[in-house]
């Protein structure tokens, strides 16, 4: 005769076991993930300095332009180093532990929802990201959808869970350890069905609203905000000798910066009133640039670098004879022939 189970009825404990089994390689390889960044930031190499040039905190700089929903937490942690350091360390120390635990089994579900919590953060920080693919974008959604299935599924047999499980602490209290190690939780199969159908409604919802806004994956023309630098100017003004402007840099590769070749302003018919070249701009002193982050304006071999996410106010020399009438404009020029330009306000005018 054909068992029936009601929707009510209990998951069978074999069925947990199955599931973490089929799930062991994802679980392992997540953990290495999380875990590896610890190993790559202290052991391989020491990442935590932030006088260092591969200090983790100016990549968390070039997060800020574009980030969805947590950008005023960026702009004020890359506006207070000493914080943002120990936001660094915090952050390297939980990926350690919830990597490492993963890796092992113990505690697995509460590992999972660090995972869960540790990809979107990555997600909504950088999946604006990639300059070929779209990397940190499916870093973070494919981290979500792993820390929701190893919730669901545990460590099972392949675990220390598994372990603890016998023991008389662990087995007097299996309920709880359950929903933080492994082993059936307290659902039955019609509630376990519900959560793990609307967890795949949720995943969906996000990895489609997210690719659409970070790239217009879903509808629209697509666009990948890591291949062509873009400059904001603003603020630009003239006055006595001193020409001044605010730059900001939302878009291109974050690990190469915009390398300015030329600055110049010009009249209302584009005529080249005064310019810098590359080898003027390479020779500014420091104090030419008011960098607002952590990331910096500063000068290059040839050239003005603008890194991902820097904002700065330049101050440049400008020695004009006569300021002529009518509408100014401050122009600048990457190395790649691309120019940006903002309108220059007059001491005393408009």
């Amino acid at each position: 005769m054909k068992e029936e189970h009601s929707h009510d009825s209990a998951v069978q404990p074999e069925a947990y076991r199955w599931a973490a089994v089929m799930a062991l390689p994802l679980r392992l390889v997540v953990g290495w993930t999380y875990f590896s960044a610890f190993w790559r930031r202290l052991v391989l190499e020491n990442k935590l300095i932030p006088d260092d040039p591969g200090y983790i905190g100016v990549k968390f700089n070039h997060f800020l332009p574009n980030a969805l929903g947590i950008k005023p937490v960026i702009e004020y942690l890359v506006t207070h180093p000493s914080e943002l350091w120990w936001f660094m360390v915090a952050f390297t120390i939980i990926e350690f532990l919830v990597g490492l635990m993963l890796m092992l089994g113990l505690l697995t579900r509460l590992a999972s929802v660090g995972v869960f919590c540790l990809a979107l953060g990555i997600l909504l920080g950088s999946g604006w990201l990639g300059t070929t693919c779209l990397d940190e974008w499916q870093i973070g959604i494919l981290g979500m959808c792993a820390g929701l299935l190893l919730f669901l599924t545990g460590g099972g047999s392949c675990s220390l869970d598994g372990r603890l499980s016998k023991l008389p602490c662990c087995a007097r209290r299996s309920s709880l350890f359950a929903w933080v190690g492994s082993g059936p939780l307290p659902l039955g199969y019609g509630r376990m069905a519900r959560v793990s159908i609307w967890g795949a409604v949720f995943m969906m919802l996000v990895t489609l609203g997210t690719n659409q806004f970070f790239h217009g994956g879903v509808w629209g023309p697509l666009h990948n905000k890591s291949v062509k630098p873009l400059l904001e100017v603003s603020g630009a003004s003239l006055s006595g000798q001193e020409l001044r402007f605010n730059v900001f840099r939302t878009e291109g590769v974050d690990t190469y910066g915009s390398f300015l070749v030329r600055i110049r302003l010009t009249d209302g018919q584009g005529n080249t009133l005064w310019k810098m070249e590359a080898d003027q701009l390479s020779a500014l002193p420091p104090s030419a640039m008011e960098n607002a982050y952590l990331a910096k304006v500063k000068p290059g071999a040839f050239g003005l670098v603008v890194p991902l996410g820097a904002r700065a106010g330049v101050t440049l020399p400008a020695a004009l004879s006569a300021v002529p009438e009518g509408p100014l404009s401050v122009v600048l020029t990457d190395v790649s022939g691309k120019e940006w330009s903002a309108p220059v306000r007059k001491a005393g005018g408009v």
